[in-house]
């Protein structure tokens, strides 16, 4: 149980190497939202699946670099510097890298989980 938001961030980054769907769906709440590309938003269990199964078919090795946490109450947002590499449909090597900006949310048994996953961070807006 990630009992602060770093720790959630962390255990998600390992869950979604080892394309773990079940781990990474669980570190999620039941009505969060995944910026699943600019302009695409995948809410609830089965949409968030759907999105991160299109992740997880180029076989993706997700690397974490620079973040920061900032906690006001209940609510934690955090920053976080990426880089993902993996394998397209055609076989070709693909590589991108961006800035998550993600809420998290402390739930009543004192985990943290997302309530919004943005991985585009300001991307979304341009």
């Amino acid at each position: 149980m990630a009992s602060n938001p770093e720790a959630t961030v962390s255990e998600f980054f390992k869950a979604f190497n080892e394309r773990d769907m079940e781990t990474v769906l669980g570190l999620y709440e039941p009505e969060a939202v995944l910026v699943a590309d600019p302009g695409q938003m995948a809410s609830g269990t089965d949409a968030l699946r759907s999105a991160l199964e299109r992740f997880f078919s180029m076989k993706p090795t997700l690397k974490i670099g620079k973040q920061r946490v900032v906690v006001a109450s209940s609510l934690a947002l955090s920053l976080a510097n990426w880089t993902l590499t993996g394998t397209l449909p055609n076989g070709q090597p693909m590589e991108m890298s961006g800035t998550t900006s993600d809420v998290l949310r402390r739930q009543n048994d004192g985990r943290w989980l997302f309530a919004i996953d943005n991985p585009w961070g300001r991307e979304i807006i341009d």
